[in-house]
């Protein structure tokens, strides 16, 4: 298998690719009228044909390594167990975004070894911007998917706290957290932000701290997770231990806090 520095720069390619059959679909909005699937989330037409080109360029990139999509079939516990590495996609993350015509959707694609991400790629069709990360090599973002800038997250402040969260999940439990955090900074902001952009503005240093109390898919969170480790961040479980993904039948993630410094003494601030 290739280096990762290699495969995060074929996968960002790709990821750019899926976002230019995601905005032929968006610039017509009587082709994107949405379908349930069998949990009642929606899925478009933009979000299968983003998945066929993913899965096909991933196929022929590294033809040993399984793909697991959003819109595959789930495969069994019993034979994800056996995968050491493989490719977790997410090819329209926020459909309920791209539905609602605010541009805040992306494209995941991580690389997951024995459990963690170890290599991310996050795009934006809209804005056009695409974020990459390898943990302990680094994070960086692009314009183009030519050029690429290094990213880092910003040292806390206790002067502001910069909270991001869900546009429609979990308002209450993070005001009930807010509340636990507010002596400990003289202010507190909150912002709203859709799919895993909430990530990538961590890992830029534009926020602090994102609470997710509401059920997610490890899909949604992995490329940005390992943009965002890659930029100084962390993404926690309740008990401080990191998130990680493949851990049973389900792929359901518990709730989890991505923070942008990870230095700092988040066990204390959140007693």
């Amino acid at each position: 298998m290739r280096d990762l520095k290699s495969l995060a720069q074929r996968a960002a390619g790709i990821a750019i690719l899926a976002g230019e059959e995601i905005l032929a679909v968006y610039a017509d909005p009587r082709s994107s009228a949405p379908q349930l699937k069998a949990d009642n989330s929606p899925v478009t037409s933009a979000d299968l044909r983003a998945h066929t080109l993913i899965l096909q360029a991933l196929q022929a990139l590294t033809p040993e390594l399984p793909v697991l999509s959003e819109e595959s079939p789930l495969p069994p516990f019993a034979e994800r167990r056996r995968w050491r590495d493989y490719w977790l996609v997410d090819p329209l993350d926020g459909t309920r975004e791209f539905l609602s015509r605010n541009g805040e959707f992306t494209v995941n694609i991580a690389l997951i070894r024995e459990g963690a991400p170890v290599l991310g790629v996050v795009h934006a069709p809209v804005s056009g911007l695409s974020w990459m990360g390898i943990p302990g090599s680094g994070a960086s973002k692009s314009a183009d998917g030519r050029q690429w800038q290094s990213i880092h997250v910003a040292p806390l402040n206790p002067a502001l706290l910069r909270v991001l969260g869900s546009r429609r999940h979990g308002a209450e439990a993070v005001q009930r957290l807010l509340a636990r955090l507010q002596p400990h900074f003289a202010q507190i902001s909150l912002q709203s932000a859709g799919s895993s952009l909430k990530f990538c503005l961590l890992a830029e240093g534009l926020a602090d701290v994102y609470p997710r109390l509401a059920p997610t898919s490890e899909w949604d969170t992995a490329a940005a997770q390992a943009v965002l480790e890659a930029a100084g961040g962390a993404v926690w479980q309740e008990d401080l231990q990191p998130l990680r993904c493949n851990r049973g039948e389900s792929l359901t993630n518990p709730s989890f806090l991505a923070v942008g410094d990870a230095t700092a003494d988040w066990r204390r601030l959140l007693a």
